[in-house]
């Protein structure tokens, strides 16, 4: 069978480029090796979110009396928050399902191999297309110490099937994953250790926000240590798992429960036969240039296959990329301006450079900073826990990076990468109308302590 153009994988960047790629009048086949909606919708983002949503509702209830509700007792049915969970990404998943029949796409439910760099096989039939773009996604990561194999160490997508919320939970790294599991099952009732080999949590975070997110999570009763090494996994008699880690020199062991392992995840590579296609590859993932074509002409690669940047969103634009190359076409995309987020209790959300990057690069800089303890909408809600970092570039005043934790933090974030893709200056920033009472305020706060 031939057609235009042919995708491996249906997560985000699959799904929608082969939908952008049909409305633009091409013929498309899309391999589905699992479920539609990939990773992010079935097995990361959306299930997390949905657990996130339950817990900071539980923590809402604990914490009535603040609201003035007296006498208020609940329980919590762990078996609803799992049918409530299955029910927002089978939903979600039909939606997918249907845009992809509406659009005329050719969905194949399985995975596909290169025969050679313009034909796939899969199930036994070959498919042909003069261009081909690989959205396989990743796989999770372990750390390759004694007793990372056992049967008791969970990854990220066994933890969302969990049935039971765990008495203790120890997670191996302090990274998104890690830190958003980790908030999740303190709220509804687990004591959770987390071991994080960096100094800081969520490394790639602005050092005053990962501090900050550390003392909210402790204050929440999180056991956070960092600088410290994972070295053995066990399971004693009592079937409680030991982990044993090195810290500051010194040999400590944490005993749980229930185990989570995350520390990051593995591009998807193996099983593609690559090396028929004479595609260039490593275990870090497909080589691309910044159009993400591979080494080989009409062959692309994009989203956590290729490795550049592991979220949803940069693999959906990442294939709108990829198809304006194919069709000639340019584009405005900004992939050094990608927001992210971690949706902890309280929330964290970034875009673009952290201090310590400006530091490093020898550019002059002025921070701006406000908390939401003096914001009246965070008040308001009972949220007051918070920090809003604004960096402006100091030659032109140039707003080139944000860094919040707090509620609403991640459309903050947002709201700051918007102003960073039309080029907002810290002069012009301070003109804008800010409503009130709103938490965007702490923007404006931020903006105007700038020095």
């Amino acid at each position: 069978m031939n057609t235009d153009l042919i995708i491996i994988g249906a997560g985000p960047g699959g799904y929608e480029t082969a939908l952008a790629a049909a409305e633009r009048g091409m013929t498309v086949t899309l391999f589905n090796g699992t479920n539609l909606g990939g990773t992010c919708l079935n097995e990361g983002c959306i299930p997390t979110k949905c657990f996130c949503r339950d817990a900071e509702v539980i923590s809402t209830f604990k914490h009535g009396d603040e609201f003035g509700i007296d006498d208020f007792t609940f329980s919590v049915d762990f078996n609803k928050i799992l049918a409530r969970k299955n029910k927002v990404v089978e939903t979600l998943r039909s939606g997918i399902d249907m845009m992809l029949t509406k659009a005329k796409v050719n969905v194949v439910n399985a995975m596909a191999s290169f025969k050679d760099a313009k034909t796939v096989v899969a199930d036994g039939q070959e498919y042909t297309a003069d261009r081909i773009i690989i959205a396989t996604g990743s796989v999770s990561k372990s750390l390759p110490i004694p007793g990372h194999d056992l049967e008791c160490v969970k990854d990220s997508t066994q933890m969302l099937a969990i049935e039971y919320i765990p008495a203790s939970l120890t997670i191996i790294g302090g990274g998104v994953i890690g830190m958003e599991f980790a908030s999740i099952f303190s709220q509804l009732g687990s004591q959770v250790t987390v071991i994080e080999f960096m100094k800081q949590i969520l490394p790639p975070f602005d050092s005053d926000i990962a501090k900050r997110l550390k003392q909210a999570l402790t204050k929440k009763g999180v056991t956070i240590i960092t600088g410290a090494a994972a070295k053995e996994i066990k399971q004693n008699e009592s079937y409680e798992i030991e982990v044993t880690y090195d810290v500051k020199g010194k040999e400590e062991k944490v005993v749980s429960t229930d185990l989570l392992m995350a520390v990051g995840r593995a591009p998807r590579v193996n099983g593609l036969n690559l090396e028929a296609a004479g595609v260039n590859y490593s275990p870090r993932g497909i080589q691309v240039d910044d159009n993400m074509r591979t080494n080989v002409e009409g062959v692309y690669a994009i989203g956590d296959v290729n490795a550049k940047m592991m979220l949803a969103h940069v693999a959906s634009f990442q294939g709108l990329r990829a198809l304006n190359d194919i069709q000639a076409k340019s584009d405005n995309i900004r992939f050094d301006l990608v927001p992210s987020a971690v949706f902890t209790v309280p929330e964290c959300g970034m875009v673009g450079k952290t201090e310590e990057q400006c530091k490093a690069e020898g550019v002059a800089i002025m921070i701006g900073q406000s908390f939401f303890r003096a914001n009246g909408k965070a008040l308001a809600l009972g949220e007051p826990d918070g920090l809003c970092k604004l960096i402006f570039r100091k030659e032109d005043g140039m707003l080139i990076g944000a860094h919040i934790m707090g509620v609403e933090a991640a459309d903050l974030a947002q709201q700051c990468a918007d102003l960073m893709n039309r080029n907002t200056t810290l002069s012009e920033m301070k003109d804008i109308i800010f409503g009130h009472p709103t938490v965007s305020e702490v923007l404006l706060t931020a903006a105007h302590a700038a020095k």
